[in-house]
């Protein structure tokens, strides 16, 4: 069977440097008039998750009701980008080759924190959007728990490719403990990236 490979985006195939952290001083200070002096931690985390504490850290008044309103506006920020991303992107070293690797071998997507839109701006930008059918991942807009996209994108890849992909047929490769957390909950199996080496982690 053809497994389906999700991979993470941001530390795994890509360095966005300070990309997604100007988009949140940007959206909010577009959204309330005021600076951004703190954003929650995003390391594994998806958007929907850094949005709701960012905007609670901030002290929205029924900062709840402001996360769907923010990550619109964030998904819409992107297209002002335009070719301004591709300086600030850059592909991490063996990511071209791994995807190259798996290519015609798996069905390649991704599982990230981010909003569609940011995502595949980020992949684009580094080189690195051929290779993937963004229609069968997961975004993170879609749930606060990362584990909980695993099955939005196996849902998604099965309506691509007419196939269950459950269990291990489902491979998750991310560079946070939460990326491992979240192949280990649903019985994917996982590969950690590290900085200069790979780890693999079993299930």
């Amino acid at each position: 069977m053809t497994p389906l490979v999700l991979w993470d985006v941001d530390g795994t195939l890509v360095n966005a440097g300070r990309l997604g952290t100007r988009m949140y001083e940007d959206v909010f200070r577009s959204m309330f008039g005021r600076e951004l002096t703190v954003i929650a931690p995003k390391a594994g985390r998806t958007d929907r998750a850094i949005t709701a504490d960012t905007l609670m850290l901030a002290r929205v008044p029924e900062a709840s009701a402001w996360v769907d309103p923010f990550l619109a506006a964030l998904s819409r920020y992107v297209t002002t980008l335009g070719g301004v991303a591709g300086s600030t992107v850059l592909a991490l070293p063996g990511a071209a080759a791994a995807l190259a690797a798996l290519h015609g071998r798996a069905h390649q997507s991704v599982l990230t924190g981010n909003v569609r839109p940011l995502a595949e701006l980020k992949l684009r930008a580094a080189g690195l959007g051929a290779s993937l059918d963004f229609d069968a991942g997961a975004y993170g807009d879609a749930h606060e728990v990362r584990a909980e996209l695993v099955g939005v994108a196996r849902r998604a890849a099965k309506a691509a490719y007419g196939t269950d992909f459950e269990g291990p047929a489902t491979v998750l490769v991310g560079d946070t403990p939460l990326d491992v957390e979240a192949a280990k909950a649903t019985g994917a199996r996982a590969v950690g990236v590290a900085h200069r080496a790979i780890m693999r982690f079993r299930s």
